[in-house]
């Protein structure tokens, strides 16, 4: 299976690859002229054949600039799921946030919210905003990985309750722990919508004026089962759970 890298822009039959991905192409991959790759500007993808540029320093199509320049040669069928889903995550460690944000890259989350909850911790929440930059790079590896169209938009961090009244989408649902919370699947039995705002607490979960602001907004609560869920595992099993109940275009492709 080719590897897919994203790139800015396609002109004039060409395209070229900057930065650390032309890094890792060039030196760990080793790619040579004539090697085929798919790239993705976001909303095409084509086949594009390694370069050997005028500017090039060595037989790997780098130029000076360290740009990997490639000859478009074929279009290929490409498309994101009708479903979007934007993901309200509570900022954890920092370990676990960034698994969570590769997976959620891998189940098709559009838009990322990092939250400061009120039980995040005070001191991840200040460090967060110097994550950012890493973070990107690990949407950014992980849709090339798993061969996505466009990497998901990392929002800004936002407060709980901003998150919760700025969420616009036809289904939004909040993670809960409460007794009284129902079964996700029973929540969603008999939904069709293509938007979906799914909201994950921090590990000591959501304050009691936290629920009353997202049911102020039409959030539903939700359970996962009895068991008290990581917030990593939760990201995995409510985007799975997400997925298989109203990606049309999952239920619908021929077996």
């Amino acid at each position: 299976m080719r590897r897919r890298f994203f790139v800015d822009k396609f002109a004039g039959g060409r395209a070229e690859l900057r930065g650390e991905a032309a890094e890792h192409l060039g030196r760990v991959l080793r790619a040579e002229p004539g090697q085929v790759y798919e790239l993705s500007d976001g909303e095409q993808v084509w086949l594009g054949r390694v370069e050997k540029n005028s500017r090039a320093t060595s037989a790997s199509g780098r130029g000076k600039d360290g740009a990997i320049e490639f000859a478009l040669i074929e279009q290929i069928p490409a498309r994101e799921s009708v479903l979007r889903i934007k993901l309200l995550l509570s900022i954890v460690k920092f370990e676990r946030m960034e698994w969570s944000l590769e997976k959620a890259t891998e189940l098709g989350v559009a838009e990322i919210v990092p939250l400061a909850a009120a039980r995040s911790e005070k001191a991840l929440v200040l460090a967060s905003k110097k994550r950012a930059e890493r973070w990107r790079k690990i949407l950014l590896e992980s849709a090339q990985q798993s061969r996505r169209l466009r990497p998901p938009v990392l929002a800004e961090i936002a407060k709980t309750e901003d998150a919760f009244a700025a969420a616009n989408e036809t289904v939004k649902i909040i993670l809960s722990e409460r007794a009284d919370a129902k079964p996700l699947r029973e929540i969603l039995q008999g939904v069709s919508a293509n938007e979906v705002c799914l909201a994950i607490g921090p590990e000591g979960g959501w304050t009691d004026d936290e629920f009353s602001a997202a049911a102020k907004n039409q959030f539903r609560e939700a359970s996962l089962g009895r068991e008290i869920l990581r917030t990593e595992t939760a990201v995995i099993a409510a985007l799975a759970i997400l997925k298989f109940a109203l990606d049309r275009d999952l239920n619908e492709r021929p077996r």
